[in-house]
């Protein structure tokens, strides 16, 4: 397991315990989830998902609402903790990890709903998930904490707001912090819950202009230069589509069918559970 380990891409459902899932990476894998599972009383909201990302790849995770998106992401990042299966991001062991110490190693993320420091300034917003030293000397570290999070506000093109409070912002601009904070951590796996949520056609056209830009790599990948893994999840297929080269579909927390864009969009199990009732 971890970075070495290769694997055939394919199309269908995950395979049987312990193996390959056929939602795995067609080359060294970053991130490995095998039988991963979740319940909350009866509800089992994610059950036996097992699927790889490849560095700089970047997957599109699609279904319908309570199909246990939002929960997979939540037990990657660690702020739920599965009750079996495993987490591999590059050979080491995520469960049981705090979040902070996941961003530590090198996987950061931005959630469905928006949750800045209000009152204050947005960047320091962005600075504070950067407060772990990762082992620089602590002058070297203070000093480069505010041009990292200049940088990253200028990415995701809001550094003329910098010092204004995170209560001003637009939900559109409140987006574009999430993943400012995220990546100026410097991920090498970057995983976004519903960047389009919420925005209009003109804000979408920007976001994804910035999210391509990031999977081109460039200074934000921390020990790499092709560019970040990436984990997407969002409704707005016509966005998320354009730019994911594999897609993963879950439904009642299973994942159900894997393949690239036209693949998933013409798979039978698909269409009936998803993409015939919500529309693309």
């Amino acid at each position: 397991m971890g970075g070495g380990r290769t694997a055939a891409a394919g199309t269908g459902v995950a395979g049987p315990a312990g193996r390959p899932a056929a939602g795995a990476a067609a080359g060294p894998v970053l991130l490995e989830i095998r039988n991963l599972s979740k319940r909350f009383g009866g509800l089992v909201a994610v059950n036996d998902v097992s699927f790889d990302v490849g560095p700089s790849e970047v997957v599109g995770l699609i279904g319908p609402n309570g199909a246990g998106k939002s929960t997979l992401v939540k037990l990657i990042m660690g702020i739920l903790r599965p009750d079996q299966g495993s987490i591999l991001f590059k050979g080491t062991d995520l469960r049981g990890r705090a979040p902070w110490d996941i961003v530590n190693l090198g996987v950061a993320g931005t959630f469905q709903n928006t949750r800045p420091f209000r009152r204050l300034p947005i960047i320091a917003n962005v600075m504070v998930p950067c407060l772990a030293p990762r082992g620089r000397k602590r002058g070297e570290w203070v000093k480069r904490i505010e041009v990292k999070a200049r940088d990253a506000l200028e990415f995701a093109g809001i550094s003329d707001l910098a010092l204004e409070p995170a209560y001003q912002l637009s939900h559109g601009e409140l987006k574009r912090l999430e993943i400012a904070r995220a990546i100026a951590t410097e991920p090498e796996l970057l995983i976004l819950d519903e960047p389009f949520g919420g925005l209009n056609p003109t804000e979408s056209d920007l976001l994804a202009k910035s999210i391509k830009r990031l999977h081109k790599g460039g200074r934000f990948g921390r020990l790499h230069s092709e560019g970040m893994g990436m984990i997407i999840i969002d409704h707005k297929l016509s966005y998320l589509l354009q730019i994911a080269s594999r897609v993963l579909v879950m439904n009642f927390g299973q994942l159900i069918a894997s393949g690239t864009p036209d693949e998933v969009v013409t798979n039978p199990q698909v269409i009936e559970a998803y993409l015939g009732k919500e529309g693309a």
